[in-house]
């Protein structure tokens, strides 16, 4: 028992939820077949069992989602090139990898019954589950810039301002706001606050004691910093953690016709098996969850708040059996001694304590090298000067449509997707294509003048441009 509660201590599960802008950029292998595979495999399925959770969805996510041409292409994708593909494979696949086939081609049947239970819109699962109060959703900048690396004040404030209108006529708001990659600087706090953000997640593992992130922190200018357990989050998320069971299915391993079939220690893979191996590991995470809680309230007399954050994409998309480990850990908590809580209820009832915030991220080394070192200068710099070449323009006197063009090509460069997937070379060159791509279309609308360019038709709808033309 907590010093202050029922049961051991309190869990914030915070999953989310991103895309880059690939919505009418490429299909396969790079392009809208990621979008289309987030929904079908995660969203869906994350969202029919979502509770006490908090999910973030970024703006530009919800931009392509919000698009009815994208939502029209998606039911295509999911029929003819998932469930199809299933059926295609069933008499063709070797016998002992047919329940693997049948249990992909039910997983893909189901999708499209939750889907067209929405009339085909894939945000409304998200709308609905708030309206619900099943989960609360939290905001985030307009396109996952980093925003630690952008160059000035107004770069950031646009980026801030054009992510919260959308999301505020959306979803509302309560002020509950993501830091892309979790990136953060001292004083970034006081922007948050000038734009009415309440809290943000945060990864300070490299520079505090680990049972450390299990209370939240009060930030100088008024917003909660809530640290993220990276103890608990590399359970599941690193080389050794549950998608590596051997019974669980392989990500590459797929037949001809892209359907899962094998699994991670080799064979056929076997739905059944795999199910049963979720279970367990949601056993497992509860127990020692359940652990650190306790210790945390022996040690620290109060009651811990562990926040568990990580992608929504995980769960279902890059690890098959996810959503079936999240439905299971919602349905134990309450068992292992452990409550279920939403980042808003958590604020409500955990005091946060005074000390120091350290600038970090939650990528690679827990600092910028995954977007600002030497195998990514280049776009990292070209981000640098594109944002200072539009504010030496709006001083110039651009306007209009041209100066809306070229502030959305500014900020689809921005997201910080591009430079994550160039250093590991995940993607061929789709992602400095698009980066180097947008910063051309940029210039043009500053030197032509040209308005919109309908490859983004769907990028930021709600932008302002007023954030740039500030002193």
């Amino acid at each position: 028992m907590s010093p202050d509660g029922e049961g051991v201590g309190d869990l914030a599960i915070v999953l989310h939820s991103h895309m880059p802008y690939v919505e009418g950029f490429g299909t396969y292998p790079f392009g809208e077949e990621w979008l289309f595979d987030a929904v079908i495999r995660s969203y869906l399925p994350v969202l029919e069992v979502a509770r006490d959770l908090t999910l973030t969805v970024t703006p530009v996510l919800a931009d392509q989602l919000e698009d009815a041409g994208a939502a029209e292409r998606l039911r295509r994708f999911l029929i003819e090139w998932r469930i199809g593909a299933a059926e295609a494979d069933l008499p063709q696949v070797p016998p002992e990898c047919r329940a693997a086939c049948e249990g992909e081609r039910d997983r893909y049947r189901h999708a499209l019954e939750l889907l067209d239970a929405t009339g085909g819109d894939p945000l409304a699962p998200f709308q609905r589950a708030a309206a619900e109060g099943r989960v609360a959703l939290a905001a985030s900048s307009a396109t996952h810039a980093v925003l630690p690396m952008l160059a000035t004040q107004q770069g950031l404030r646009l980026q801030l301002d054009a992510g919260i209108r959308s999301h505020r006529r959306r979803f509302e708001w309560d002020g509950g706001f993501w830091l892309p990659e979790c990136a953060y600087e001292p004083g970034l706090e006081w922007e948050l606050a000038r734009e009415g953000v309440r809290w943000f997640c945060i990864d300070q593992s490299a520079h505090a004691d680990s049972l450390e992130a299990l209370a939240p922190v009060q930030a100088a200018a008024g917003p909660v910093a809530l640290p993220i357990d990276w103890e608990a989050i590399s359970w599941l998320w690193s080389l050794e953690g549950y998608p590596s069971h051997p019974d669980h299915a392989q990500f590459a391993g797929k037949s001809l016709r892209g359907i899962r079939i094998w699994r991670v220690g080799g064979g056929a893979y076997d739905p059944a098996a795999a199910e049963a191996a979720a279970r367990r590991q949601a056993e497992e995470f509860l127990t020692a969850a359940a652990a650190r809680l306790r210790a945390y309230a022996e040690q620290r007399d109060r009651r811990g708040l562990l926040v568990f954050a990580i992608d929504t994409e995980l769960l279902g998309h890059w690890w098959s059996e996810g959503p079936i480990w999240l439905r299971s850990v919602l349905e134990g908590a309450a068992a292992a001694g452990i409550r279920l809580l939403t980042v808003p209820q958590a604020l409500a009832e955990h005091e946060p304590v005074d000390r120091p915030l350290r600038a970090s991220t939650w990528g690679e080394g827990k600092d910028l090298r995954t977007w600002d070192s030497p195998a990514v200068a280049d776009l990292a710099w070209g981000n640098r000067r594109m944002e200072l070449r539009l504010l030496r323009a709006v001083s110039g006197g651009l306007r209009g449509a041209p100066l809306e063009r070229a502030a959305r090509e500014l900020l689809a460069a921005q997201a910080s997707d591009w430079a994550f997937l160039d250093q590991r070379k995940q993607a061929g060159d789709y992602a400095y294509q698009r980066a180097t791509d947008h910063s051309r279309a940029m210039l043009e609308a500053i030197d032509s003048g040209r308005a919109a360019d309908p490859r983004l038709r769907s990028l930021a709808p709600d932008l302002s441009v007023a954030p740039l033309l500030e002193p």
